[in-house]
């Protein structure tokens, strides 16, 4: 029997890890899945790499440097993941939960603003421009795929990193755009408290999102 969307997914925490690995591992975990396999969220913090998306432009990629470049398969443009920065891939079977894609974006995105909301920041969407923000500058990236009916990547929450790597691209393909993090918001910057309170909210609100 097919499990039900409202069994919660499998949180599974990969520590720190190359990037180029852990995508494959999430192609294979999308491609191998069948009806009844259960669904999982991804907890990671990355090796220093830049994204690009498959309709992104390398033109934003201004000075890569020394830090390796990887053309991948979600939407958007350039990013940045480093040390110091919680990444959430959810591997969700969005048919199966009766989940749009718009629901999961939306999912990730208030679940950072619930988070940071308990520390006394107050984030915000803007429209068109995906991601979260506090006072104009990003706090965290958004970037899906769904194939198979199942979504991967996820998004990337600035916590206690270096941000001069930003500097050499345009984030998310927008000019000047300023980078923010919760330690510079007098907020908590222990990777695994941050991580485990994301997840909470983000269990919550996909369990409220399914029927």
């Amino acid at each position: 029997m097919p499990r039900s969307p409202s069994t919660p997914p499998l949180v599974r925490n990969l520590g720190r890890a190359a990037y180029l690995p852990t995508w494959q591992a999430m192609q294979r975990f999308t491609d191998e899945r069948g009806p009844d396999t259960a669904d999982e969220i991804w907890v990671v913090e990355h090796d220093p790499v830049f994204t690009l998306g498959m309709n992104g432009d390398p033109a934003h990629v201004l000075a890569a440097g020394d830090i390796p470049v990887v053309k991948v398969d979600r939407g958007g443009q350039v990013t940045y993941h480093g040390p110091g920065q919680v990444v959430v891939y959810p591997l969700i079977d969005l048919r199966r939960a009766g989940l749009g894609v718009r629901d999961l974006v939306t999912a990730l995105e208030q679940s950072v603003i619930e988070c940071v909301a308990k520390y006394g920041v107050s984030a915000t969407t803007r429209p068109k421009a995906p991601g979260v923000y506090v006072d104009g500058a990003k706090l965290a990236s958004v970037g899906i795929r769904v194939r198979r009916g199942a979504s991967y990547h996820g998004i990337a929450l600035n916590v206690d990193m270096n941000l001069e790597p930003f500097q050499r691209i345009n984030p998310c393909g927008y000019e000047g755009l300023s980078m923010t993090q919760l330690a510079a918001l007098g907020a908590p910057s222990d990777l695994n408290r941050v991580a485990a309170d994301l997840i909470d909210v983000l269990q919550r609100l996909l369990s409220r999102t399914a029927p």
